[in-house]
């Protein structure tokens, strides 16, 4: 018999899409199962590694996720790929991490991408992306690269990053990716606003509009704000992260409680 938890994580990656899109970007969270409320909106968890990594609760009962963020990782050697997937069950697969601003170019992705990706028979994303309108990075990368990959790499997932000042300049970033990949559905692996000097009180503002667009928008097929820690632990452990966003937009309080933008996942 299937448990609830079960259920839930096949009813993500079901033919038809439902209500639940949101997930969590699991960066040195303590118990991920704090969100899974049984709701049905907080579905999917990934951490930017081909492994689950420990908590006090697992994945929480939500649908995991491997993600293969670079091209051959210690932590997550590209070797290992295609047994950690088969032996964990995942059902989709996220391929490098913002490879358009770290020196690897489209045609290097679409190769690698048809050697170790390809072969996968589940879900996949094409890697995740800046929201750079630079020439050659953002969206421009993900059309070069699938301009290199000659119709030979298949893809379900278009994967997005974003950060800014304005929840306006948000949905015209989102927007504009749909108009130029109208064919694909989006994730967004990550976003938020960009250490606003209102601090928590404006990445709340910003997500209460963000989520309803989200929600409404048929071609988003998941989306996960950034990020699913403490200020505490991203201060800690998070590089420059904290000085780039902040720690506003964290969705757990120091003592492990959700935040006041954790509450808004429920």
């Amino acid at each position: 018999m299937l448990t609830s938890a079960r259920l839930a994580v096949v009813a993500l990656f079901a033919t038809t899409v439902l209500a639940g899109k949101r997930g969590l970007c699991w960066t040195f969270c303590d118990d991920p199962g704090v969100f899974n409320n049984g709701d049905g909106e907080v579905v999917a968890i990934y951490d930017y590694e081909t492994y689950a990594p420990v908590s006090t609760n697992g994945n929480g009962g939500l649908g995991f996720i491997g993600m293969q963020r670079c091209t051959d990782c210690s932590s997550s050697p590209i070797a290992d790929l295609a047994s950690r997937q088969a032996s964990q069950g995942w059902a989709t697969v996220f391929t490098l991490n913002e490879p358009d601003i770290n020196g690897i170019t489209p045609s290097q992705a679409a190769s690698w991408y048809i050697q170790y990706i390809n072969p996968l028979a589940i879900k996949k994303a094409l890697p995740a992306v800046t929201s750079s309108v630079t020439s050659g990075e953002g969206l421009s990368w993900v059309s070069q690269m699938i301009s290199a990959c000659a119709g030979q790499c298949y893809f379900d997932y278009i994967n997005l990053h974003w950060y800014g000042t304005t929840f306006a300049e948000f949905q015209s970033y989102v927007e504009s990716a749909h108009s130029q990949f109208p064919n694909y559905q989006l994730v967004i692996t990550e976003f938020a606003l960009q250490n606003p000097a209102g601090g928590q009180a404006a990445q709340v503002s910003f997500f209460q509009q963000a989520f309803p667009f989200l929600d409404g928008a048929s071609y988003i097929q998941l989306y996960f704000p950034f990020v699913a820690t403490s200020p505490a632990l991203l201060q800690a452990n998070g590089g420059s992260a904290a000085t780039i966003v902040g720690t506003g937009s964290c969705l757990y309080n120091n003592d492990g409680t959700p935040s006041a933008v954790g509450n808004l996942m429920y």
